[in-house]
């Protein structure tokens, strides 16, 4: 500090010594130019050049320290600088360390969030695929785990030691279940009473035996349930094999690969009773409605079956008797001739020499009568395969409601409680669908069938006409052949 301070004086004597020349060589010069006294004024030059002489030479007696004091100066400068860059390269390398520091943070936030998260997950889906029977097991490990992140009164080194005591405990439940587990705990049966009893954990299948034996089998989970409910054996054999396997803890059991799936697709099997059953009030009108339709049908048959039938040659010889106006012999044979055809053609030979419009209307009023009476009943089939869909549609909306009925009372979790309505809807759109096919081909058969009877009537019906409008027509040709004979013969 003290060598700047020189420094500075130094520095500032040495301007008032050049301030001062200046100003004499300026006196000097006016001195000279204005020419008042010439000796004076050389004079004054030499002075004022001793003056500067005397300047000189302090000026080199204080310019060595001064230099002197100006290079320590400048070391101690280089000295500062080199420190200070010393200083910046330092907390450069301190900056760099700290960024790589909080990008290493930042990085280890995001894999804590990604193993929390992974946590999380894990005990969501460790309670998930919990045995029914274990839950009450883990249910104090699994609730401390699933609120531990949601605790803020934890630290994140606690929500983490209490998400791996849930790892923990699940890794040794696998490597228990591999051999099996036998722990003590409670089961309902089919009747809903609950016993107290022993489980044997065999990997995904839980064996229980009842304290007083009275109950044993597998044990599941029945929805709506809030106990493992133990499904009993058809064979008793199998009972006693599940009570000695838990009471030993090793033995033969059985066991069902389909883990209870073949049980429960067979409890979905339903005899034809119970499927109609499903279809409701609606159900059972369609059902009424295809007896009737079967019933009809089969009555339709059997007398359309016993209609005799007269075909165009069994009808011959009266045609052909028609044809030579032999109508004795023609009634004769029509006589002969069975059914509703036989009846036509009696009143067709009864009205034989009536004029041929008559006969056609007498005929016709009895094709008529056959075909009102082959076709009764038939449209009651055509109205069942019409209005049976309709029916199994209203058997729909009135389902789709009741069902509604049931998400309003005991809400949407419960399946098996919609089941009914669902159930009613679809059976009764089957149900109708299926008497709807049925009844329309049973028209169209017996329709068919009585169609063949009344166009077989119309086919003999005008090969009769046909043939006694022939017969008429020749009568006259005929006799006038004879009139025309008797003048030769006379």
């Amino acid at each position: 500090m003290n060598d700047l301070g020189f420094y500075y004086t130094h520095r500032r004597n040495g301007i008032q010594r050049r301030v001062l020349f200046i100003i004499s060589i300026l006196i000097v010069l006016v001195e000279f130019v204005f020419g008042e006294n010439r000796i004076s004024m050389e004079d004054k030059l030499e002075a004022s050049l001793a003056e500067l002489s005397n300047v000189r030479k302090t000026i080199s007696k204080e310019k060595l320290p001064m230099v002197k004091g100006l290079n320590a100066l400048e070391d101690e400068v280089m000295e500062v600088r080199l420190a200070h860059q010393k200083i910046m390269r330092q907390l450069d390398s301190r900056n760099l360390d700290l960024n790589n520091l909080r990008s290493d943070i930042k990085s280890r936030k995001g894999e804590k969030n990604y193993i929390s998260n992974l946590l999380v997950e894990y005990t969501r889906n460790f309670e998930t695929r919990l045995h029914i029977a274990e839950l009450d097991q883990y249910e104090g490990v699994v609730k401390e785990a699933t609120l531990a992140p949601d605790n803020t009164n934890l630290s994140d080194e606690a929500i983490f030691v209490k998400q791996t005591t849930l790892v923990s405990a699940s890794i040794k439940r696998l490597q228990d279940i591999v051999g099996g587990n036998a722990f003590s705990g409670t089961s309902a049966g089919e009747d809903g009473l609950v016993k107290q009893g022993d489980f044997l954990l065999i990997g995904p299948v839980a064996l229980f035996s009842s304290a007083d034996g009275a109950l044993a089998g597998i044990a599941e989970q029945r929805l709506g349930s809030l106990e493992p409910t133990v499904l009993p054996f058809a064979n008793p054999l199998n009972a006693g094999l599940v009570k000695a396997t838990v009471a030993a803890g090793s033995g033969n059991f059985p066991f069902d690969p389909s883990l209870g799936n073949a049980r429960k697709i067979e409890e979905t099997q339903e005899t034809f009773k119970e499927h109609l059953a499903k279809g409701g009030k609606v159900g059972y009108v369609i059902v009424g409605m295809f007896i009737l339709c079967v019933l009809i049908s089969i009555f339709k048959w059997i007398q359309l079956s016993l209609v005799p039938r007269v075909s165009e040659k069994r009808a011959m010889p009266v045609l052909k008797a028609v044809l030579v106006n032999d109508y004795e012999k023609a009634a004769a044979e029509i006589s002969r001739l069975k059914g509703p055809t036989g009846t036509m053609l009696t009143a067709g030979i009864e009205h034989i020499e009536e004029p041929k419009d008559l006969i056609e209307e007498v005929m016709y009023e009895e094709m008529l009568t056959t075909r009102m009476s082959v076709n009764k009943f038939t449209p009651f089939l055509a109205v069942c395969a019409s209005t049976a869909p309709l029916m199994g549609l209203l058997g729909t909306v009135t389902g789709i409601i009741n069902t509604f009925k049931m998400i309003t009372v005991f809400g949407s979790g419960d399946v098996k409680t919609l089941s009914g309505g669902i159930s009613e809807a679809l059976v009764t759109t089957e149900m109708g669908l299926v008497v709807a096919i049925s009844a329309l081909v049973m028209y169209a058969f017996l329709s068919r069938k009585a169609k063949a009877i009344t166009d077989q009537m119309e086919q003999v019906a005008i090969l009769f006409i046909n043939r006694s409008v022939r017969s008429v027509e020749e009568e006259p040709e005929e006799e006038a052949i004879v009139v025309a004979a008797e003048p030769v013969s006379a």
